[in-house]
């Protein structure tokens, strides 16, 4: 029992001094041009001839929390059959279209080069749940 309760304060003082080394928060105001993550998931991608080529699915992010990536979502019906590939952000123009007040995404691609592309997969840590 006296063992339990060493080992409980030992792993608390531990938890305890990395909360301490954490920065104190930063507080942020966004900008016109800026995006949130949910008003880019979910919106339909199109090629140059306005067809609809995939829809973002999901935001990729590097260890330094930078965007990487979106994830696509290419084919597939209600869900099922869906090929995923990430494709670099530099890769998509997202914009918000003030007349219309909807976020749009375009890009110089086809659907058939979307899904020739690497295919990638929700597995292991990728499809982790959340806390």
């Amino acid at each position: 029992m006296r063992k339990s309760i060493i080992a409980i304060a030992g792993v608390t003082a531990l938890s305890g001094a990395a909360f301490a080394q954490m920065a104190a928060p930063k507080f942020l105001s966004l900008q016109p041009a800026d995006m949130l993550s949910s008003n880019v998931v979910g919106v339909d991608v199109y090629d140059t001839a306005n067809h609809d080529i995939g829809t973002i699915k999901d935001i990729a992010f590097d260890s330094s929390k930078t965007v990487k990536g979106y994830v696509l979502s290419v084919g597939g019906f209600l869900g099922m059959g869906a090929h995923y590939v990430i494709v670099d952000t530099d890769s998509v123009k997202v914009k918000y279209d003030d007349a219309d007040k909807k976020w749009h995404a375009n890009m110089n691609a086809t659907k058939d080069q979307l899904t020739a592309a690497p295919e990638f997969k929700y597995e292991g840590q990728w499809n982790a749940t959340k806390s």
